[in-house]
């Protein structure tokens, strides 16, 4: 019969009705054509614009290959992509219709299906298009998105290292093992997807028919059988790739294969998927017979023997087998885990002892740890930032972050650790009568300079000031890129030469400024202009007179966005923070490669690390951050952000880590040496703290080496939650120290952190560091940076941990030294009426043999102009607990009247040096007037003043305070009077 004879076919369809004389729609089809068009158009022009801008920022920073690689590789996998999932589709549309049978309807139900092929017909061809197409271009998106998975796996680097239960290099589960899993994940959606396009064309068309109604077509069951013998043959794949990924399961006791796995799932793993290819040959061989038989009975046997074998006999194994021997039959496996956990997270080489530490004091304890003093940093950098933005601020849109860095200078000839603050701005603190387009992004557009403290000094309960440029030495203090730089920048000339943009502040003044660097796109062709206007949908690019033939763009301006553009397979460390290096400010920014497929290590939460959750295998069960849990880290990569021009450069730190080198040969050129860090970034490099903050988590548990001693389980820690922050359940963040741990020789800076045991107690149950500091040779890190001290201490040694002190603090009747009101009073009276109490950050320290444990107390004003200032020092050894004003004094109270060390770092009774170029006292230079004479002598009364004023103060004799300040009063007034020029000074009286 002929097609014609069909009736739901073109030929046999009734004629259409005359539509009689042309009606308006014809227009307004022509205006929707026209206006589809012209979206289009705009949509292209858009993305044209939008890959230019991206071009253009790449090009500036000198990466544009590296980009252009980048996107060539997503441009090709989503081609690649594409096709495979609309290719499939459309073949089998195009098959089911082309080679439907020419019968006519007969029973009711085909004449059922000839009015759906009625219905659809009109839209037939267009829906064959457009449903692979849309299919193919979320196939293709999805294919684009695994970029960096089919990099690493085309780019592979060994490990040097097999696994133990397949002898297969671990580079395997790092770079091939998730490539193949989506490989045939995509494949598997892709065949589905034809598979069912195949049977609704087939089935619609007539070409497939249900049994006991007749026999479906030799095309259409050959065509079905060919796609369901290849789904057949991708599920014996995914069985094989899915024994190999039990190597990242995690069970009850350990992460990986266990005896259950390796005698029971892993057998049952290749048996199905042996079943599952022959079930392949089967759908092939019941074309010849055109019957459902042989593909139902392969099909159902696959399912029973997923159930059966798959599930229920390795079920048997571990309930009847395995549970009632798990110690002995499962130790071997839980050694690899621990072995693995500990590789993978790089703690093998820790340096671990026991330290049987002493709770008792005696005079002059810490003589022999009398260098490890000059490094308990006193002011915290999480409480502070209040006062350097009251003190330092200089204008109301210049802020600091909320928590401080902590760095090291060379300061007169000594390191000095220094707590760090960039005066950065703050958009939201200008004044809203002075927030329009133009002042946001042409006049406010850079910080201001570093602010700089010594660490373990306060005055006046003030931090001690340090000037960086007469300390360090000149340097560009402009930051235009920096943590607060949320928006878009224009500087540069404009149509005018008065420099518009907000500079330092000059005797009360805003000075201008017109940036001179080379960061951001030059943007002075009014095609660039455009192009930008349209990517930020600003039409102000092509209208504002600020925007010039000289101007630059800058944008994506904070440090981690900038590496995270240039780099987007690195995990960024949470902590970025600036350096002064070779005059210019460089933000510094570590970088982490990571991987959730290390075989037989376990995982932890990355953003819980980062965030204090997780700080143990306990803590980690019982949050429920799953989604960014990785089991293999290392610091790869030391990144730094120029913070005046935006440079961009990443530095190749650890050579050994496979996942980095792959990434290497993926961009060569991307990543420079080590070598060519300088010698004075290098000084200012350090330990990177979310890499301690895993490190810390994974030794809470995996101290213990010995898998009989883990399954135990008598010796799990946890790290203590932040006593400054109550019952928060986030733990005590690590601290930078310069401390000796008890078998070095000398003090080192390091990065630390307490341990207490596992459950209630809280008691102290070990103590790491490791040495953050990299050294300032060029190219070459430190020897000893890096490396991890664990001091274990026993359990039958009793020591208090930060949360016992914590309690000792706030509930301890010590007096000060004049004999006065304890602490508690102390505490109590500061934290009430018109002022409120800070804890700062508790310092373990293990010296004298013991702990010693030192918290700076700060005081605030709990209304009104309110910044924290240092006020006592509390220290604790043993239990005892001292406070004064100041560090020295508060740890000669804790020892008896004799700790053994001053402030400096010297021994007592050891001499100060001596100053042999400076007499004890100035002799008063010749030649001087009569009025500089005069100008001396009430200074030097004026201190004597003051100085008899505070003695009667302290005496409580307040009718001498009040007449040495009558006579502080009369001195200035002669002081004023006596200074060149003249002058005079009105004081009201107290």
């Amino acid at each position: 019969m002929s097609s014609a004879s069909w009736p739901d076919d073109e030929g046999g369809a009734p004629p259409p009705r005359d539509p009689g004389p042309p009606s308006r729609r014809v227009p307004s089809s022509r205006l929707a054509k026209i206006v589809a068009a012209v979206a289009v158009l705009l949509l292209l022009v858009s993305i044209a614009a939008s890959l230019w801008t991206e071009s253009l920022w790449f090009g500036a920073l000198g990466y544009s290959d590296m980009w252009w690689s980048r996107l060539r590789t997503q441009v090709g996998l989503f081609v690649v992509g594409g096709v495979l999932t609309a290719l499939p589709i459309g073949l089998s549309l195009w098959l089911a219709h082309r080679s439907r049978p020419m019968t006519v309807p007969m029973t009711p139900g085909e004449q059922a299906l000839a009015q759906y092929r009625r219905a659809i017909e009109p839209f037939r061809r267009t829906t064959a298009i457009a449903l692979p197409s849309v299919l193919g271009i979320l196939g293709g998106l999805a294919a684009a998105g695994q970029w960096q998975t089919w990099l690493l796996w085309r780019n592979s680097t060994s490990t040097g290292m097999t696994d133990e239960q397949f002898g297969r290099d671990i580079s395997y589960y790092l770079f091939a093992l998730p490539w193949w899993n989506f490989v045939v994940g995509f494949l598997t959606v892709a065949a589905l997807a034809a598979l069912l396009a195949a049977l609704f064309a087939h089935y619609v068309y007539g070409g497939i028919v249900p049994p006991g109604r007749g026999r479906s077509t030799r095309t259409a069951f050959l065509h079905l059988a060919v796609i369901a013998a290849f789904l057949a043959l991708l599920r014996a794949w995914s069985y094989v790739l899915s024994a190999h990924a039990l190597t990242t399961e995690e069970n009850e006791v350990l992460t990986g294969v266990g005896y259950t796995g390796v005698h029971a799932v892993i057998p049952t793993k290749y048996i199905l998927a042996v079943a599952a290819a022959m079930c392949a040959g089967l759908f092939l061989a019941s074309v010849r017979s055109r019957s459902w038989r042989l593909p139902t009975i392969a099909v159902g046997t696959l399912i029973v023997l997923s159930v059966v074998v798959g599930s229920i006999y390795p079920a048997l194994v571990e309930t009847y087998k395995v549970s009632p021997s798990r110690n002995s039959l499962e130790e071997p496996y839980l050694q690899r885990n621990i072995d693995a956990t500990r590789a993978a997270h790089g703690v093998t080489g820790v340096d671990t002892a026991s330290y049987d530490a002493v709770s008792d004091v005696s005079s002059g304890q810490l003589r022999e740890d009398a260098a490890s003093i000059p490094g308990i940093r006193l002011l915290d950098p999480s409480v502070v930032s209040p006062t350097y933005q009251e003190l330092q601020a200089q204008q109301p849109y210049y802020t600091f972050q909320d928590d401080l860095d902590v760095d090291r200078y060379e300061i007169d000839g000594e390191t000095t650790d220094v707590v760090v603050g960039a005066r950065e701005l703050d958009l939201d603190k200008v004044p809203s009568d002075r927030r329009d387009w133009v002042n946001d992004h042409t006049v406010y557009t850079h910080g201001y300079g570093l602010v700089m403290a010594r660490g373990t000094q306060a005055r006046a309960g003030n931090p001690q000031w340090i000037s960086p440029s007469s300390e360090i030495g000149e340097y560009e203090p402009r930051i235009y890129f920096g943590e607060e730089m949320q928006h878009f920048s224009i500087v540069g000339q404009g149509d005018t030469d008065t420099p518009r943009e907000i500079d330092q502040p000059t005797g009360g003044e805003e000075s201008r400024y017109t940036y001179q660097g080379e960061g951001g796109v030059a943007i002075g062709s009014r095609a660039r202009q455009a192009a930008y206007a349209l990517t930020h949908r600003d039409i102000k690019f092509l209208l504002s007179d600020a925007v010039g033939s000289d101007s630059r763009l800058l944008e994506h301006r904070t440090p981690k966005e900038r590496v995270k553009r240039v780099a987007p397979w690195l995990t960024l460390d949470d902590d970025v923070y600036p350096t002064i290096v070779d005059g210019r400010i460089q933000w510094v920014v570590d970088g982490y490669t990571t991987s959730q497929n290390y075989p037989y290590s376990t995982a932890f939460s990355m953003s819980g690390v980062q965030s204090g959750q997780v700080s143990s295998v306990q803590t980690q069960q019982a949050s429920s951050l799953v989604g960014d849990r990785i089991n293999y880290m290392r610091n790869s990569v030391k990144a730094t952000v120029d913070a005046f021009d935006g440079t961009v450069n990443l530095y190749l730190w650890d050579q050994s880590d496979p996942i980095v080198a792959s990434w290497d040969k993926a961009f060569p050129g991307l990543l420079k040496e080590k070598g060519e860090i300088s010698g004075d970034l290098m000084s200012h490099l350090r330990y990177p703290e979310d890499l301690f903050r895993m490190q810390r988590a994974v030794l809470a548990d995996y101290h213990v080496t010995s898998a009989s001693d883990f399954r135990a389980g008598q010796d799990r820690w946890r790290v203590p939650d932040d006593p400054s922050r109550g019952d928060s359940g986030v733990a005590q963040p690590p601290y930078f120290l310069s401390l000796a741990m008890p078998d070095q020789k000398s003090p080192s800076w390091s990065l630390t952190s307490t341990y207490i045991p596992r459950g209630s107690r809280n008691v102290m149950a070990g103590y790491l560091a490791v040495d953050a500091d990299a050294g300032s040779v060029e190219g070459k890190p430190a020897s000893g940076y890096g490396q991890l001290r664990l001091l274990s201490v026993p359990r039958n040694t009793t020591v208090p941990g930060v949360g016992q002190v914590q309690n000792d603090i706030v509930s301890s009747n010590a007096t000060s030294g004049d004999g006065g009101q304890t602490l508690t009073d102390y505490l109590n009276n500061a934290n009430r009426g018109g002022s409120q109490v800070s804890f700062g950050n508790q310092l373990a320290l293990p010296v004298g043999e013991g702990f010693l444990h030192v918290e700076p107390i700060y005081l605030s004003s709990a209304s009104g102009t309110s910044y924290p200032q240092l006020r006592i020092v509390v220290v604790t050894f043993g239990g005892k607990v001292a406070w004064a004003q100041d560090l020295e004094t508060a740890l000669d109270e804790l020892f008896g009247g004799d700790a053994g060390v001053d402030a400096e770092g010297r021994p007592t009774g050891e001499p100060e040096p001596k100053e042999p170029t400076e007499p004890k006292e100035p002799t008063e230079p010749k030649n001087l007037t009569a009025d500089e004479k005069k100008l001396r002598a009430a200074i030097s009364a004026m201190q004597k003043a003051y100085k008899d004023g505070q003695d009667a103060l302290k005496e409580g004799d307040f009718a001498a305070y009040d007449k040495a300040q009558k006579e502080l009063k009369k001195q200035i007034e002669a002081a004023a009077a006596a200074q060149p020029g003249g002058g005079s000074a009105d004081l009201e009286e107290n």
